[in-house]
C-alpha cells in the first residue's frame, strides 16, 4: 500500500481564496490544543495572544515596529517566487542591509547631516542587494540551486555581524558589551506618530507593497514575471529572459530586505548588536505564501505575523510559557497554508497493490 497525490484537473477558485483562512483556524485549534496539553486554558490564552495585544496603544506600536520588516521583506520575496526563483536567504540579506546602512553613523560617528539617513537607506538597499548578487550570480552562470546558496550566506552574514560588534565596530562606550555606538539622532529614523515607538519603516513597507502590486498588475515586467514563473518556455517563446529575470527578481528581494535591515537598526535598535532579528527573514517566507503571493495580501499577512510576535510576548508573561510559542504557533500556520494549498490541487489516492481505493469501490 503507497499513498500517492494525483494532480486535479482544475483547482477550485473558491478554496483557493478561502485556504489562507481555513489555515489561519486550523492553527488557532491546533494552538488551542497546544495549550491545553501545557495545562493552560485554552480561551484565556488564545485571548491573551491575538486580542489582548489589540486593545493596547503600546502594542499596536509594536505589531507596527515588527510588521514593518515583515512585509517589506514579504513582498519582495512574493516577487522572486512568482518568478519561480527562491531567494531563502532574506534573513542575511536583511543583515547586510543593515551592516552597509550602518557604515555612515558607526565609521563617521561626528557627522550630522540631514543626508545622513536617506544614504544610510539607499547604502541598506545596495547592501542587500550585493549579498543577493551572489545567489543569483551562481544560479545564473553556473546553474546551482539558490535555495542552498542562499541559505548557507544566512550564517556567513551572521557571524560577520558577531564579529564585527566584538572587534572592530565595538563602542568604546559601550562597558565591553559587543555594540556598537548608539546612533545619532539624525541616523535615527522619526517616528510616524507621537503615541509610540512605530517608524517611518512602516510607511516604507506599505509604500513598496503598493509599488509591486501596481508594477505586478499593471506593468510588462509584471507580466514578464508572471509568464516566466509558469512557464519558462513560454516566456522564451514571448521573448523573455529567464537569466535577466533571475537577476531582477532576487536583487528586488534583496534591497527590499536589505532596506528592511536598516530600518530595523535605525529605527527600533539605534545600533547593531549580535542579534538584529528574531527571524524576520524566515518568517517573511511564511508572509509572503500566507498572503499568496500577492503585495496587498503580503501587507495582511505581516500584520497577522507580527500580532504573534507581540501575543507570544504577552503570554510568556501572563501565562508563563516559552518563548517557543510563536515559532511553534508560525510553523504551524506555514503547515496548514502549504497542506491546505496541496489539496486544493492535488488529490489523495491509495493504492494496493496496484489498485487504487477508487478502483477497489468500482
Amino acid at each position: 500500500m503507497r499513498i500517492e497525490l494525483e494532480k486535479r484537473a482544475g483547482a477550485s477558485t473558491l478554496y483557493s481564496i478561502l485556504s489562507p483562512f481555513i489555515a489561519l483556524v486550523l492553527t488557532v485549534i491546533a494552538g488551542g490544543i497546544m495549550f491545553a496539553l501545557l495545562g493552560k486554558d485554552p480561551v484565556s490564552a488564545l485571548y491573551s495572544f491575538f486580542v489582548e495585544p489589540l486593545l493596547d496603544i503600546w502594542s499596536l506600536h509594536e505589531i507596527a515596529i515588527k510588521a514593518a520588516p515583515l512585509i517589506l521583506i514579504g513582498v519582495g520575496l512574493a516577487v522572486c517566487y512568482r518568478s519561480n526563483n527562491w531567494n531563502i536567504g532574506a534573513e542575511g540579506q536583511f543583515i547586510a542591509g543593515a551592516i552597509m546602512g550602518s557604515i555612515l553613523p558607526v565609521t563617521f560617528y561626528d557627522w550630522h547631516s540631514p543626508l545622513l539617513l536617506p544614504l544610510m537607506m539607499i547604502m541598506g538597499m545596495i547592501g542587500g542587494a550585493l549579498y543577493a548578487a551572489v545567489p543569483a550570480f551562481l544560479k545564473a552562470h553556473m546553474n546551482t540551486n539558490e535555495i542552498l546558496t542562499s541559505l548557507m550566506l544566512v550564517y556567513i552574514a551572521q557571524l560577520f555581524l558577531d564579529w564585527l560588534v566584538r572587534g572592530p565596530w565595538r563602542s568604546p562606550d559601550g562597558l565591553n558589551f559587543p555594540i556598537t555606538r548608539d546612533f545619532v539622532p539624525e541616523a535615527v529614523l522619526p517616528e510616524l506618530i507621537s503615541s509610540g515607538r512605530a517608524n517611518l519603516g512602516f510607511a516604507f513597507a506599505i509604500i513598496a507593497a503598493l509599488l509591486l502590486w501596481l508594477m505586478m498588475r499593471y506593468t510588462l515586467k509584471g507580466f514578464e514575471i508572471t509568464v516566466l514563473g509558469q512557464s519558462e518556455r513560454a516566456g522564451r517563446f514571448a521573448g523573455f529572459s529567464s537569466r535577466r529575470m533571475i537577476w531582477f527578481s532576487m536583487l528586488l528581494s534583496g534591497a527590499l530586505a536589505g532596506l528592511a535591515g536598516i530600518a530595523e537598526v535605525s529605527g527600533a535598535i539605534n545600533k547593531l548588536q549580535p542579534i538584529i532579528s528574531p527571524g524576520y527573514g524566515f518568517t517573511a517566507i511564511i508572509v509572503a505564501f500566507l498572503g499568496r503571493l500577492n503585495p496587498l495580501g503580503v501587507i495582511v499577512a505581516g500584520l497577522l505575523l507580527a500580532l504573534t510576535y507581540v501575543g507570544g510576548e504577552a503570554v510568556q508573561l501572563t501565562l508563563s510559557v516559552s518563548d517557543k510559542v510563536t515559532r511553534v504557533f508560525q510553523g504551524l500556520l506555514l503547515f496548514f497554508v502549504l497542506s491546505c494549498d496541496t489539496l486544493i490541487l492535488y488529490k489523495i489516492r491509495i493504492v494496493f497493490a496496484g489498485r487504487t481505493a477508487e478502483d477497489g469501490a468500482n
